[in-house]
């Protein structure tokens, strides 16, 4: 007889198989085998190692610590073992005009006075023509990354330190490295193999097994499908199909190339645009990451790869590589019992680092609806409509750079700055030109300090402010504004290099022993 309280115990989902390794696949087997220790459920990871990885997520945004810290792994020790950095944001050059710099932080502009947003009150200062400085000197971050410098926050700090946010730079191919030696421990198996068909259940359509190379059969109840773009089960077996964001992201290539390191690496990615597209410049330990990513329409490759082994700061250490993209997402993550995560769920260009945390968050999802057998369509859907929400947040942030552009000199950057752009994002531009206000809806990634640095960073300045920030004495909150910049600047001089900080915490990869030094944040 069924329980009391009328719950019956369903049909749980036993046999989860990942299809394809990388940092996609690794990090769903070390999160799922982390919580699948009941003795009745399985992880499979099926991977060939003739199949290489694209390995393009080396840059990162904050909240993969707390995927870290979930799977109960040491910040120093995953920095040491991924020749890890830590990154404060991201500086962006020539993006509004030709011999523009801003910096996109992690973290707060300020300090909100009576509820009413700092931004605000700052804008009112540089209307009336008073001496604000720029947004980012009221950022612990910026300053921070300015000065080259690091200290690890905490919430029992007074100092401004407490206000720094941080994510990472490090070698994905270590970090997926990483994440299979912890999963293989909790317990998931690897299957060494190339797959060459799917075996689908003929009354639901499901996904019943796979088949490898060999003749092997992997049987399974859900498929995680990280097997890049191609999509192997989600796209080549069950054709969900494709959504093309080409015409407001025309971008389509990226050659990469490490380079050795000319100095102690700097504690930020840097975007700098080109012609018809943007370099990117990664500092590891170890070496730096470079990329230039570019439009076939308004540029080949071979000037491409020109204008990238051009603008180089040391050492090239391997071959250029292309990458080929369209961005995009799949009109299904979840079809079936098939979920995707990584490049077979889609790709945004990576000028904000969001790739991994596209995949962190799918699985996140995946916990949060984690099925029963049959699958519910209705939590089925909810997973989609919540991926697609998420997708689509990041796309109209990742426009917003190109459409807020002042620059004509190539038409690539015509083309962008004059083009139609999703209603979503033309109503949150609207809303910054008319008074310079900016609202987070739903569960968006990038919160209102985001928005703001870019706009202001590209030279979109609202027409007025708030009028709520007049109700405020200029005299009380100008003084303020100033001992704040004041602390920001004193703090980040005491702060060691983030190379200092890396070895004192025993988080540099070589044995050297770490320099002496004094400063005042937390280690």
């Amino acid at each position: 007889m069924p329980p009391s309280n009328g719950i019956v115990t369903a049909n749980r989902t036993a046999k989860v198989v990942i299809v394809g390794g990388g940092t996609a696949g690794w990090m769903a087997a070390a999160a799922m085998s982390r919580f699948f220790d009941d003795g009745r459920r399985t992880v499979t990871l099926v991977e060939s190692d003739a199949i290489g990885t694209v390995g393009v997520g080396e840059a990162t945004i904050p909240p993969l610590r707390n995927f870290n810290a979930m799977l109960d792994i040491p910040e120093n020790e995953f920095l040491k073992a991924t020749r890890g950095t830590f990154k404060l944001g991201i500086e962006f050059v020539g993006w509004g005009r030709i011999g523009d710099r801003y910096f996109h932080p992690f973290g707060e502009y300020g300090h909100d006075f009576h509820g009413i947003q700092f931004h605000q009150l700052y804008l009112r200062e540089l209307a009336q023509g008073g001496d604000a400085g720029d947004i980012g000197d009221y950022s612990m971050s910026t300053v921070a990354a300015a000065m080259k410098r690091f200290g690890r926050p905490s919430q029992q700090a007074k100092s401004p330190v407490s206000e720094i946010n941080y994510a990472f730079h490090f070698d994905a191919g270590l970090y997926a490295a990483y994440l299979r030696r912890l999963a293989e421990r909790q317990g998931t198996v690897r299957r060494e193999g190339r797959i060459v068909k799917a075996h689908r259940d003929g009354e639901s359509g499901d996904v019943a097994s796979i088949e490898l190379e060999d003749g092997a059969i992997v049987e399974g109840d859900l498929f995680v499908d990280c097997s890049g773009f191609r999509g192997i089960l989600i796209e080549d077996e069950l054709e969900t199909g494709y959504e093309d964001w080409s015409r407001w992201l025309p971008v389509d290539r990226a050659i990469a190339v490490p380079t050795a390191n000319t100095a102690s690496p700097d504690p930020f990615t840097r975007a700098t645009a080109r012609p018809a597209g943007w370099q990117w410049r990664i500092p590891l330990q170890h070496r730096t990451g470079n990329g230039h990513v570019f439009s076939s329409r308004y540029m080949d490759e071979d000037e491409a790869r020109e204008i990238l082994l051009a603008n180089l700061e040391g050492e090239v250490l391997a071959e250029p590589r292309t990458l080929r993209f369209l961005t995009g997402m799949r009109k299904q993550a979840w079809s079936h019992n098939v979920v995707s995560l990584g490049l077979s769920s889609g790709f945004i260009e990576p000028l904000e680092s969001t790739s991994i945390h596209l995949i962190q968050n799918g699985i996140a999802r995946l916990f949060a609806l984690f099925p029963d057998q049959p699958i519910s369509p209705l939590e089925r859907d909810e997973y989609n409509r919540g991926m697609r929400e998420l997708y689509e947040d990041v796309r109209d942030f990742i426009v917003l750079h190109y459409k807020a552009t002042q620059r004509d000199d190539t038409e690539f950057w015509r083309y962008v700055r004059d083009m139609e752009i999703p209603d979503s994002l033309a109503r949150k531009m609207e809303l910054w030109r008319l008074h310079g206000r900016v609202f987070r809806e739903n569960a968006e990634l990038f919160a209102q300090p985001s928005w703001i640095a870019v706009m202001l960073g590209q030279n979109i300045a609202p027409e007025n402010y708030d009028a709520i920030a007049d109700t405020l004495d200029e005299h009380k909150i100008r003084t303020a504004m100033r001992q704040m910049r004041e602390g920001y600047r004193s703090t980040a001089e005491r702060l060691p290099t983030q190379e200092d900080f890396l070895r004192r915490a025993d988080a540099w990869h070589d044995d050297r022993p770490a320099a002496e030094f004094a400063f005042g944040g937390q280690s």
